[in-house]
């Protein structure tokens, strides 16, 4: 159990590192004198999040095998990194579908 919790939690830091939640909490505790407030409320929606996960996870581990889950799972990763690295090569002057066209 203990092999279990270190490798989750070394897991978790690594990929929380750097993310778009910890740059929304730097700009968030950055505009507020109250950091400690903004620490306990990014902990306990980290902490919900993770068990929302955690619950998810059990429960479709009991409906679906976990190979075909971790299979999912992969392959959702996989396309979401595929749909970065092919839009890298966008040209960032053109517009997207998302933002109207700049303004001459």
């Amino acid at each position: 159990m203990l092999a279990l919790l270190a490798s989750t939690f070394v897991t978790v830091f690594l990929a929380e590192l750097g993310d778009k939640t910890q740059l929304a909490i730097v700009s968030i505790s950055g505009t507020s004198s109250r950091p400690g407030a903004v620490f306990a409320g990014s902990a306990v929606a980290l902490v919900l999040a993770s068990l929302v996960g955690a619950a998810a996870g059990g429960s479709l581990a009991s409906v679906i095998p976990t190979d075909a889950l971790q299979l999912a799972a992969s392959l959702g990763f996989l396309i979401i990194g595929a749909r970065l690295i092919l839009r890298s090569g966008d040209s960032p002057t053109e517009p997207t579908a998302d933002e109207p066209p700049a303004a001459p």
